[in-house]
């Protein structure tokens, strides 16, 4: 076993090339008029909202990750650079309590995650992969990446994210998908999920 192998969780294959899957049209990225909202239990009670030129220059990082999609293939080895969760932390600070965060993208997609999965160390608001800005079709102008997870807590053109006190699930999960996503675990569906892994 070579080592990527030995990096691939059960059932995942690696393809050729990179293939894109996406739900719905690819929206039309108009940076005058973009923003960047977090909501929900805020510190401040708040909405906090960035422009596309502030969200720009909040500070940048870069994690080279794996990637694994639900439909059983795996990218391995990809270069993302982008936000951490934590400048977004920093600068929109969430209420004392808050477990949880809904991540919200174009059209009114959305997922859900639990804080440990948000600030762990290969989470990221992805703006580049590979040096070059992610195309349209992979998220531009951001997209948040969440490498140890199945690819659809990944979610594409991210608009919001929204300070949880309480789990509640988001679009995919609410069609019958794991309410985790953990790949290692072949957490695909619903059905799959433990006492304690999914909101009442």
């Amino acid at each position: 076993m070579n080592v990527e192998e030995s990096r691939l969780p059960p059932g995942q294959y690696v393809p050729r090339g990179r293939p894109v899957i996406h739900y719905g049209r690819v929206p039309q990225f108009k940076p005058e008029s973009w923003d960047f909202r977090v909501f929900g239990a805020t510190a401040s009670g708040e909405t906090h909202a960035f422009t596309w030129p502030e969200f720009e220059k909040l500070p940048r990082t870069s994690v080279i990750a794996d990637f694994h999609c639900v439909t059983k293939f795996s990218i391995m080895g990809n270069e993302w650079n982008g936000v951490s969760p934590q400048a977004i932390l920093e600068a929109a600070p969430p209420a004392e309590g808050v477990r949880h965060v809904m991540i919200w993208a174009e059209y009114g997609y959305s997922a859900n995650v639990r804080m440990g999965d948000f600030l762990a160390p290969g989470t990221l608001f992805a703006l580049e992969l590979d040096d070059k800005p992610i195309s349209a079709e992979r998220g531009h102008p951001v997209r948040v990446i969440v490498p140890h997870l199945y690819a659809w807590k990944s979610v594409k053109w991210v608009r919001a994210i929204e300070y949880l006190l309480e789990d509640r699930r988001g679009f995919w999960e609410d069609r019958g998908y794991h309410n985790v996503a953990d790949p290692w675990r072949e957490q695909r569906y619903s059905y799959q999920e433990e006492p304690g892994e999914g909101p009442p």
